[in-house]
């Protein structure tokens, strides 16, 4: 049905319908939970009519947080499946998970043995505030690398290889590190898993500050990634500084994506998921696709976090648990029809 609308009108209508949903699971994400609330409870709450910790302290700031992340990942996924020309990239490709995953493995193992008396997912609870520090910098760390040893952003099939080869050589050293402590293993394997549970107010600020750095250039990025799908020869024909524009492009799309697994771990298939999906709908122009990706992301990852929160109340899934469900089926999907169309 969609399909024979027009093209202006359909994709109005995909962005309205986005914006709803935003509106939708943020509303779900407050009230409900391990004790559900009442809209009006909500409301009076956020209204600061009535005071109500569980909503301004607790659920407020993790649904925000879960959204900025989503968001961040799915705009990322879009900006490197544009520029790889590969609807099967994730924001992951440049190595960045392994990179933080490793420096949060490295930052526990200068603490020596972590106490055994924490939650098996409370990752933040065994390790101080400054892992999160420490995830950003493995992560764009990571992202440097595979750049240098891929020569370059211009070469985008080197790209993929180094990005292999760093994530591969960092996931050996955090498993060698992990073996050291079965505390560290759990710490590392429940940041691994990726949480929101423990997203507070500080941690929405640091992740909305790398957002509004990073999404407006990415943003205005979108008329360069729609020329390389006609090819580098053809972008460059259209007097394009391909190299320079592909570089800041990577460590835009890097940044956003190496802030969002330092605040909530690594959190498979948004990135992939998202634009994947929503290109179904918006075709390939990336002026809309990007912000598109943006909102779908944060709809998608507030969802997810949603059922984690709910399907096993009074306890809790990891939302990375929940994504790779979901994503992992879509993802052999997606292999089944390419190869098919093969």
């Amino acid at each position: 049905m969609t399909q024979a609308l027009p093209l202006a009108l359909r994709r109005s209508l995909v962005l309205l319908w986005l914006v709803f949903l935003l509106l939708v699971a943020l509303v779900l994400g407050v009230a409900l939970g391990t004790v559900s609330l009442s809209p009006l409870e909500v409301v009076q709450a956020l209204l600061g009519q009535r005071e109500n910790p569980i909503v301004t302290e607790m659920r407020l700031p993790r649904v925000l947080g879960g959204m900025l992340v989503g968001a961040a990942l799915g705009v990322a996924g879009a900006a490197f499946q544009g520029l790889f020309r590969n609807p099967l990239a994730d924001p992951y490709l440049m190595g960045s998970a392994a990179g933080a995953a490793f420096a949060v493995t490295l930052l526990a193992s200068f603490l020596g043995s972590l106490a055994p008396g924490f939650a098996q997912h409370a990752v933040f609870q065994s390790l101080p505030p400054s892992a999160t520090l420490f995830g950003f910098l493995g992560a764009f760390s990571a992202t440097l690398l595979t750049l240098v040893l891929a020569g370059g952003a211009a070469r985008t099939g080197e790209l993929v290889l180094a990005g292999v080869v760093v994530g591969s050589v960092l996931t050996g050293a955090t498993t060698y590190l992990m073996l050291q402590d079965a505390d560290r293993v759990r710490a590392v394997f429940a940041y691994t898993l990726g949480n929101l549970a423990f997203l507070g107010w500080p941690g929405v600020k640091v992740l909305l500050l790398f957002f509004l750095l990073a999404l407006p250039p990415l943003l205005l990025l979108g008329r360069v990634l729609n020329a390389l799908q006609l090819g580098e020869e053809v972008a460059k024909s259209l007097g394009l500084p391909l190299e320079g524009l592909k570089l800041f492009l990577l460590l835009a799309a890097s940044l956003l994506v190496a802030a969002a697994v330092a605040q909530a771990g690594i959190i498979g298939f948004v990135g992939l998921i998202t634009p994947h999906l929503l290109r179904r709908f918006l075709g390939e122009d990336y002026r809309l696709l990007l912000p598109a990706s943006a909102l779908g992301g944060a709809v998608l990852l507030a969802l997810a976090d949603l059922l984690a929160r709910t399907l096993t109340r009074p306890a809790e899934l990891p939302v990375g648990v929940v994504t790779t469900l979901l994503g992992g089926p879509f993802f052999l999907y997606l292999m089944w029809r390419r190869r098919g169309r093969a």
